[in-house]
């Protein structure tokens, strides 16, 4: 009982907060709903961000890979913060000095109209059919699992999740379609503080039961232990081989901080340059010590699972398990409330960043192009709630899934690739056509599509069934043959990458435009650069590279 108050009354308080911190905000105009009036400093941008990547998928889906595999799987959090630098100090001015609200606007400028929002419906269809669905399961998995709520509400599992899915979606779009932005940022400011303490707070509990009440002596435990679970250098058979960081893990990671519609709206959101390079730089920071809250607890409770400790039947249960196990009662509520948070920040950032694309790179450029911008923010946020009901119903289907988060990065290929191909293009030449960023759009997404939805199922499935014929049944040799059977996912997406760009100079070397690009500056803000961003970057970049050595 005492964890279920402590859950409503912090999750009351930040919607209290984050109501007065908003009321004056003129949400009527596009910069005031959109944007949060351009008004983000450096403190919110950083928790923001923090909390918009970090959610139920990172702490469910990446513990569970760290249970399976170890420390390895770092590389999605550690490496973002190189992405992060890279976008502080070159894409972000860009966008500033341009006046952008959304990154599709640059596409149009850039190439015509039609890319725009070529660009912008492959954005809404990775959202709605992959990105938000996944985001709503794996947060009603987590809630369903801490709160027991099939026997708190005499229900099934299915039932309990498919309340928690419906009771995630509402107080999300309620937060993302009618707060706007600066209600979305502020609130995750709030929640981003108390997800890191409790989420620093769960490996520490865990670490002093697992060194029989010592801190110290649970580290050396694990390190001598398990010590395959603490090397940095994954081998083909993982599912980060280390060679895929200099490949597709970077370009995964470009895409997701640098051209992302919902992160980049926190940057864009700035008052100034500087605010929103110190916003990134501080926020990458952070990403380094996140392998303490999204890896180090699936290496605790992989080390108690096997002391007998914990229970633990599938990896994704990892987490949730050794939550419950390690929490003190008083504070399962706090950490529920905290984690919830997480859950509508993921979400309600995803639906803002949709209601935004919709509203302005596609009802006001194509359905009503008289609208003003009271009627382009209704509008928007009418699709909103559309979009956030079809995501709820998607969301209980993915339960058969047997991996999350790998699951989540595999399918985001389909529409990051193809959009990263276009944007680099455009900054880099000045004579591509638009008609080469349309090719490059649907040739990356059916190219993908067709590579790890048709072709990788089928030469797996042929190199296994030859090495079932040849009397092979060891799990680890299978696990060899079939990753031997086709390059890694994220090879092929740098494979492609590279493919893309060469398909779109072809064309604009036969095909060029007539008159070539330059970009125009409208900025809306001052676009003074902080003058410590450089030197802050290349620390946070050595920061990076000395944690990979020292646990190569």
């Amino acid at each position: 009982m005492i964890g279920l108050i402590s859950f409503v009354g912090f999750t009351v308080l930040v919607a209290i907060i984050s109501y007065y911190a908003t009321r004056k905000t003129d949400e009527s105009s596009s910069d005031g709903y959109f944007l949060g009036g351009r008004s983000l400093t450096a403190g919110v941008i950083a928790g923001s961000l923090l909390l918009t990547n970090l959610s139920t998928e990172q702490l469910v889906g990446l513990n569970g890979a760290a249970y399976s595999e170890g420390i390895l799987v770092m590389a999605w959090e550690t490496l973002a913060a190189i992405a992060m630098v890279v976008t502080a100090l070159y894409l972000l001015p860009k966008y500033l000095k341009g006046g952008l609200t959304t990154i599709p606007q640059f596409l149009a400028k850039r190439f015509d109209v039609a890319t725009k929002t070529l660009t912008s419906g492959l954005f809404l269809t990775g959202y709605v059919v992959v990105l938000l669905p996944t985001i709503l399961y794996s947060g009603s998995l987590a809630i369903s699992g801490m709160f027991d709520v099939p026997e708190l509400l005499g229900v099934s599992e299915k039932a309990a999740l498919w309340i928690c899915i419906w009771a995630i979606g509402i107080i999300g779009s309620v937060y993302a379609v009618f707060g706007g932005l600066k209600a979305v940022a502020v609130s995750d400011s709030i929640n981003a503080i108390g997800l890191l303490i409790g989420g620093i707070l769960i490996p520490i509990f865990g670490l002093i039961i697992v060194g029989g009440g010592s801190l110290l002596d649970g580290i050396t435990n694990l390190q001598t232990e398990i010590p395959e679970k603490f090397n940095s250098i994954g081998d083909k058979t993982a599912s980060v081989p280390f060679v895929t960081i200099f490949t597709g893990m970077m370009l995964v990671q470009l895409f997701y901080w640098g051209t992302n519609q919902q992160i980049i709206q926190r940057a864009l959101g700035a008052k100034n340059l500087q605010e929103g390079q110190k916003g990134l730089l501080l926020g990458s920071f952070i990403k380094i010590l996140g392998p303490l809250i999204v890896v180090v607890p699936g290496i605790v409770a992989f080390y108690m699972n096997q002391k007998g400790l914990l229970d633990v039947s599938t990896p994704d249960q990892a987490y949730g398990e050794l939550v419950k196990r390690v929490l003190p009662p008083e504070l399962i509520g706090f950490f529920a409330a905290v984690l919830f948070g997480a859950i509508l920040s993921s979400f309600n950032s995803v639906l803002n960043s949709s209601v935004t694309l919709f509203g302005i790179d596609i009802y006001k450029a194509h359905i009503n192009k008289e609208a003003d911008e009271k009627t382009t923010v209704k509008y928007g946020k009418l699709f909103g709630v559309i979009l956030a009901i079809g995501a709820m119903l998607i969301a209980p289907f993915l339960s058969d899934l047997d991996s999350i988060f790998s699951y989540l990065q595999q399918v985001n290929g389909v529409y990051s690739i193809p959009i990263l191909t276009i944007i680099f293009v455009g900054f880099v030449t000045k004579r591509v056509p638009a008609i080469a960023a349309k090719v490059g759009l649907l040739s990356g997404s059916i190219f993908y599509i067709i590579s790890e939805f048709f072709i990788r199922p089928n030469r797996v499935e042929n190199a296994l069934t030859e090495a079932s014929l040849n009397g092979i049944t060891s799990s680890e040799a299978l696990k060899a043959i079939e990753v031997d059977a086709y390059p890694h996912f994220l090879h092929i997406m740098a494979i492609l990458f590279l493919l893309n760009i060469l398909i779109m100079l072809i064309i604009g070397y036969f095909k060029p435009r007539a008159i070539a690009y330059e970009q125009k500056f409208t900025q809306e803000v001052d676009i003074t650069p902080w003058k410590h961003a450089k030197l802050t970057g290349v620390l946070i970049v050595l920061i990076v590279i000395s944690v990979y050595i020292y646990y190569a």
